[in-house]
């Protein structure tokens, strides 16, 4: 039996598992009859409402894990995620406004969040960001994470840098990642030289402890005005995190 067979086949039987729990459910609940042709009868009369059931557990799954991901983020207080030693920071310190990004540098959906971030910090310059390399696609994605934590020991050229990234179509990879920091301005060979150092290593460690900590698993999540967000964002939904 195959790798791929048996992760198919597991599937189907948890899926089916997941199926009949509801169905259990909906039955103690009286919502189906108990009666088998009864119940048969009344599935095959209404058979979107065990798909109506799971998607509605589902809802209820992702809320459970959204707060309890604020909750995390609220123990942990927005200090922690503005530390110069993990996230590249920018804007007033006692700022009003306030944005944590975690991302990848090739993820699809940080990509498409990025004209709606890249607008938002062009739009508010009095707030705060702090922009955090959160690398879980791979060799590829650490390798442009060191990158970019090596630029910023070039300030200046850092967001021209993070943006260029970003907006690539194709997979960051080594040949990319430096043609880019040619383009950004950047000294390509102290950045090659900054990258290998100990300390970058240490604060990608310290990156992840971070999300760890933060119930952060996937890329992008966003921390606006002290609410985390999942997901792809449009400027509509960052403006709105900002002013709720």
């Amino acid at each position: 039996m195959t790798d791929q067979w048996k992760s198919a086949a597991w599937g189907g039987l948890g899926g089916a598992a997941f199926a009949f729990i509801v169905l259990f459910g909906a039955i103690r609940l009286g919502i189906i009859p108990a009666n088998d042709t009864a119940m048969h009868d009344y599935l095959m009369a209404h058979p979107a409402i065990l798909v109506d059931m799971q998607n509605k557990l589902q809802l209820e799954q992702d809320q459970a894990t959204a707060n309890a991901e604020q909750v995390a983020v609220n123990k942990l207080g927005m200090k922690a995620f503005f530390d110069p030693r993990i996230a590249f920071i920018t804007g007033p310190a006692n700022a009003k406004t306030t944005l944590v990004e975690f991302f990848d540098y090739n993820c699809p959906y940080c990509r498409e969040s990025v004209p709606a971030v890249k607008s938002f910090y062009e739009a508010h310059r009095n707030a705060r960001f702090a922009f955090i390399e959160f690398p879980i696609k791979g060799n590829d994605s650490t390798l442009a994470a060191r990158a970019a934590m090596a630029a910023r020991r070039q300030p200046d050229k850092y967001l021209a840098f993070h943006f260029m990234l970003m907006n690539e179509d194709n997979i960051v990879d080594q040949n990319l990642l430096f043609a880019d920091a040619k383009k950004a301005g950047l000294d390509v060979a102290r950045l090659q030289t900054d990258m290998n150092d100990p300390k970058i290593g240490l604060a990608l460690a310290a990156a992840h402890t971070l999300a760890d900590a933060a119930g952060v698993t996937g890329t992008p999540v966003f921390i606006v005005d002290g609410k985390i967000r999942e997901g792809a964002v449009d400027s509509a939904l960052l403006n709105k995190l900002a002013k709720s």
